[in-house]
């Protein structure tokens, strides 16, 4: 089989293709490899600004204090059971919510948008928001934490428009064999949509993890607390230590406070982020072929 040569305008092309995708990948990288550099380095020289790219006087002493809290596998612990849980309640309406949209003969169509649409601008603020779980007896129940945000409507923009895009044909060919709607969605429409589900578990799932608001408002009890929370708190301690320290005459005693608070900053976002990290490889496919799915209208 004979092969094209490339020319010598196609040979400078890839160069600078290369060139450029390189530079691009060294700019995404650079933020998390300082990170994690910092997180394992000599105290002094990170608050010094001497890390410029790998670790220098290797340490875990960030680590060492973070795990040193007994609070933070109870935090973890909650954390997956709150982002497991919570992921498979919003799939399991976002999900049947998007297809029942995607179907232009259901009735009221158009207006049920209009409604979904309108929350996406307008809530009904924190106080209120407040009072109403109070009301319902979720407050300081770990039952908020899963539930709060089930539905996002961008996300079901997402699933209406890859739903709509299914060949219509494939579904009636199931209805003739003698599915109902309900099996044809479970059945036929679901297997053959693991990018869309690939993507909203990814969507969902980190949304999930990083969530600390609704923790820090509706959560009471140390048990129940979520990760983010913990971390958070040991954060505010170690501003605080340092700022005591502020008073002390000892000047080394507040610099080792002020290296130790830099230090633990990154540790902190090490130990938060790291479960995202190692779980967004698997679902790198199914984000790839996601993004563009609600770029097509339906």
């Amino acid at each position: 089989m004979s092969h094209i040569k490339d020319t010598s305008s196609d040979k400078i092309f890839g160069i600078v293709n290369s060139t450029i995708v390189t530079l691009l990948m060294l700019i995404v990288m650079y933020p998390l490899i300082y990170v994690v550099s910092c997180s394992i380095s000599s105290p002094d020289l990170v608050s010094r600004g001497q890390i410029i790219l790998f670790p220098r006087g290797l340490t875990i002493e960030g680590y060492r204090r973070i795990f040193m809290d007994e609070n933070i596998m109870i935090g973890y612990g909650n954390t997956i059971m709150y982002t497991v849980l919570g992921t498979l309640v919003n799939l399991f309406l976002t999900l049947p919510t998007g297809y029942a949209l995607s179907k232009k003969e259901l009735p009221g169509r158009n207006i049920f948008m209009v409604y979904f649409l309108i929350t996406m601008y307008f809530s009904g603020g924190m106080i209120p928001t407040f009072l109403l779980v109070k009301s319902l007896g979720l407050y300081n129940t770990r039952t908020i934490l899963i539930i709060s945000g089930a539905v996002s409507v961008y996300n079901v923009i997402i699933c209406r428009t890859f739903f709509a895009g299914i060949p219509k044909e494939l579904e009636e060919a199931s209805i003739i064999d003698g599915c109902s709607t309900y099996r044809t969605f479970i059945q036929v429409v679901l297997p053959i949509s693991k990018a869309l589900i690939g993507v909203m578990v990814l969507y969902y799932g980190v949304s999930h993890w990083n969530s600390y608001f609704n923790a820090l408002i509706y959560i009471m009890d140390n048990n129940k607390k979520p990760l983010q929370l913990f971390l958070r708190k040991i954060l505010i301690i170690e501003q605080m230590n340092a700022a005591m320290t502020s008073n002390i005459t000892d000047d080394d005693v507040y610099a080792e406070a002020l290296k130790l608070k830099e230090l633990l900053k990154y540790s902190v976002i090490i130990v938060s982020s790291l479960p995202v990290l190692i779980l967004y490889p698997f679902l790198q496919k199914y984000f790839d072929k996601g993004v563009l799915i609600g770029s097509i209208k339906g």
